[in-house]
């Protein structure tokens, strides 16, 4: 891909993340979506591969349908109560419209159909901006409207999504497709708590795409693409494959790792607010996802492909790790100590 091209997407993104995130009016933040759409559509397409071209494609539509839904909820809203503001969305049907359009942006179930197949057709890089970065807005747009949306759809859509994200990535092979399920379920567990607690919807987002980014990253360093290549990554990358398994059990929320504390916190606050039994079931949940995040470290630490040959450690020169990657990596892994300090965050 030309490098200017690249660049122009990159600040695109930027861009219309920064205006969606900093708008009081639908409309603004209706055009920063948009900007978003347009500017990673080429970015998923780079390759000219049949499948990048049909990963395109579905998210352009998906996005576009997302988009009018949006657009349609904040005109209804202005109808009948004559605001544009973001803050003022009050009819019932429109904060059902927006629900709709923001789930699927974000690819919460039953609208995710579309997201593992588009992250299975990009790279691993454009999976990362996929899971993380264009995920904000629309995230941003929830907890400002979090006041006004309907809490028993939300848990709906929660219980949907833990389940579906869990169940669906235990057969499979590909890892951007297990991270893909991955990003569902934790937006399941995003949607549980936010009518309760939107700040705590933001710090998991924030844990969760700290984690993501490391294992991209390091996926990305070692060239792993499916579960059959990432049980031989240890004989070129031995410490940065053992930091992996701690990340993924990371992601898994295992204490004493940095992923457990948003689903501790999620945990006591559904329990604070009486939802015992929600709690306990997306808690249980979960421990569908733990079965293949703990695959994904089985496979990367100490198994060895079937009827092969020794593996014994290639002798190379040592490759330095990227910095952006051990940093992303040691934070995922050991956040949890400071905890205290940034629940104490304003």
């Amino acid at each position: 891909m030309n490098p200017q091209a690249k660049l122009i997407s990159a600040l695109s993104l930027l861009l219309g993340t920064t205006i969606t995130i900093s708008s009081n009016h639908w409309m603004m933040a209706w055009i920063g979506l948009e900007i978003n759409t347009l500017a990673i559509l080429p970015l998923i397409s780079k390759s000219h591969h049949p499948r990048a071209i049909e990963a395109s494609t579905k998210y352009f539509l998906v996005q576009a349908t997302a988009s009018t839904l949006l657009l349609f909820s904040s005109m209804t809203n202005a109808w009948f109560t004559g605001q544009w503001d973001i803050f003022q969305l009050t009819h019932p049907t429109s904060c059902m419209l927006l629900t709709t359009a923001l789930s699927m942006k974000l690819g919460l179930a039953p609208f995710h159909f579309w997201f593992p197949e588009v992250l299975q057709g990009s790279s691993l890089t454009t999976g990362l901006l996929l899971a993380t970065l264009l995920k904000f807005p629309p995230t941003i747009l929830f907890f400002l409207t979090s006041s006004s949306l309907n809490p028993t759809l939300l848990l709906i859509l929660a219980i949907t999504s833990t389940t579906l994200g869990g169940w669906m990535g235990l057969n499979q092979t590909q890892t951007r497709k297990i991270l893909a399920f991955s990003s569902i379920s934790h937006l399941g567990w995003m949607a549980a708590i936010l009518i309760y607690n939107p700040k705590l919807t933001l710090i998991t987002f924030y844990l969760y795409s700290l984690t993501t980014t490391a294992i991209f990253s390091t996926l990305n360093t070692t060239n792993t693409l499916k579960l059959s290549s990432l049980m031989v990554t240890w004989t070129k990358f031995p410490s940065l494959t053992t930091t992996l398994m701690l990340t993924l059990l990371s992601l898994a929320g295992l204490p004493p790792l940095t992923g457990f504390l948003p689903k501790w916190l999620i945990i006591q606050e559904l329990t604070k607010q009486g939802l015992t039994i929600v709690a306990t079931i997306i808690a249980l949940l979960s421990l569908l996802g733990l079965f293949f995040y703990l695959r994904l470290a089985y496979c990367a630490t100490i198994t060895l492909p079937p009827n092969s040959t020794n593996y014994m450690k290639q002798w190379q020169i040592s490759k330095s790790t990227a910095t952006l990657t051990a940093t992303f990596t040691t934070l995922s892994i050991m956040l949890l100590p400071l905890s205290p300090m940034i629940l104490a965050t304003p």
